[in-house]
């Protein structure tokens, strides 16, 4: 029934493919994880299947515009696969990339907050948790909607015991930037979990570095623990104050500190709408301030090596969303990965947008890439 035209996406679970539908007649994205029969164990591959059917079914009940559509799911000769729709645009590290690691617009960042926190409204409403939110899992389109991609992904990567390997690099599951402190730690997570690395996201492109950086995932983690990140008007003074406060809400160590909810932080957000409607086009923007924070040196003493959990040894820094992911040999690269629908370990790098997108009406601020934003409505 689908039939695979290119390859937008390699990684380490699998490959992620521009397909036509032949009975519907449509274009969609199919993500093809790793051939099971690899797996030897016959009881174990029963479990992983029926654990992706399970996904599968809670991916595709998501019916918000916010969250991607997956269309269907199967397994074909060994190899379990998602359909999804096909995205055409580009993924929040991507665009920062577009825009030379310099921050996003405030009213754009205004505006994919708003978006992202209803899409998250909705799914956790529904009781389900993304687990691994960051600026590669969050696409804008060219008609300006956001979506959130990947949702029960997580759960099944680390079922399938890729925690240490899924970009080929070490990191663990869940990029070390954007883990909230008790996902380090191994304690049970729930949708404020997905709160707190939704704040990590926003931090980035509003000030253009994650709210820790480190030479290791150590440091990162330890940021995460035990430091407190910088306001990030310390970084961008022009920021509406509601949109820090909200930020650092939601990078409280303590879940019990962090807004209940997305509806709640939904209230934060409008505020800052109307802050940031005043903001007129950014120019002039310098490199962003070094970020020194996280370092770890500031944590107890002694601290790091006792604490450490057994799943960090080994593992690098990780790769922030606006450093480049690296492509296995045969990767896509260029053109034919210009218009993907995934990101981060499923696709690697990609070049720019062949041909300019186009503003919705209705987005507060256009693609940064675009020279002259109008005034906001």
């Amino acid at each position: 029934r689908y039939r695979l035209l290119d390859r937008i996406g390699r990684g380490g679970m699998g490959e992620v493919w521009r397909a036509r539908d032949e009975s519907l007649g449509r274009r969609v994205a199919v993500k093809c994880l790793k051939p099971l029969a690899t797996r030897g164990d016959r009881t174990f591959v029963r479990a992983l299947r029926e654990r992706f059917r399970r996904e599968a079914r809670v991916a595709a009940s998501l019916q918000h515009r916010g969250v991607t559509v997956v269309h269907d799911f199967g397994e074909h000769d060994g190899l379990l696969f998602l359909v999804m729709e096909l995205l055409e645009g580009r993924n929040l590290s991507q665009l920062l990339e577009d825009n030379k690691q310099h921050p996003l617009p405030v009213p754009e960042v205004v505006d994919i907050a708003e978006q992202v926190t209803a899409a998250l409204a909705h799914t956790h409403d529904q009781g389900i948790v993304h687990r691994d939110l960051k600026p590669a899992n969050v696409m804008r389109t060219e008609d300006g909607a956001v979506k959130i991609c990947d949702f029960g992904i997580a759960r099944l990567a680390h079922d399938i015991d890729f925690t240490a390997k899924l970009t080929g690099t070490g990191v663990a599951m869940g990029t070390p930037h954007y883990m909230s402190p008790e996902q380090i730690a191994g304690a049970a997570v729930d949708h404020r979990s997905d709160l707190y690395s939704f704040g990590c996201v926003l931090y980035e492109i509003a000030t253009g570095a994650p709210p820790f950086e480190g030479d290791d995932a150590w440091t990162v983690l330890v940021g995460h623990r035990d430091t407190a990140p910088a306001p990030p008007r310390e970084h961008r003074a022009e920021l509406p104050g509601p949109l820090q406060d909200a930020i650092l809400a939601l990078l409280a160590k303590d879940p019990d500190e962090r807004p209940d909810s997305a509806a709640e932080l939904a209230a934060r957000l409008a505020e800052a709408r109307l802050r940031a409607a005043g903001a007129g086009p950014l120019t002039g923007l310098g490199p962003v301030v070094p970020a020194q924070r996280g370092s770890g040196d500031g944590a107890a003493p002694g601290a790091g090596p006792l604490w450490s959990p057994s799943w960090t040894r080994g593992m690098g820094g990780g790769t922030r969303a606006s450093g480049s992911w690296p492509v296995p040999a045969g990767g896509a690269r260029g053109a034919d990965a210009a218009h993907s629908v995934l990101t981060g370990p499923w696709t690697g790098h990609h070049g720019p947008l062949t041909g300019q997108s186009r503003p919705a009406p209705h987005t507060p601020a256009p693609h940064s890439a675009w020279a002259s934003p109008p005034s906001p409505p």
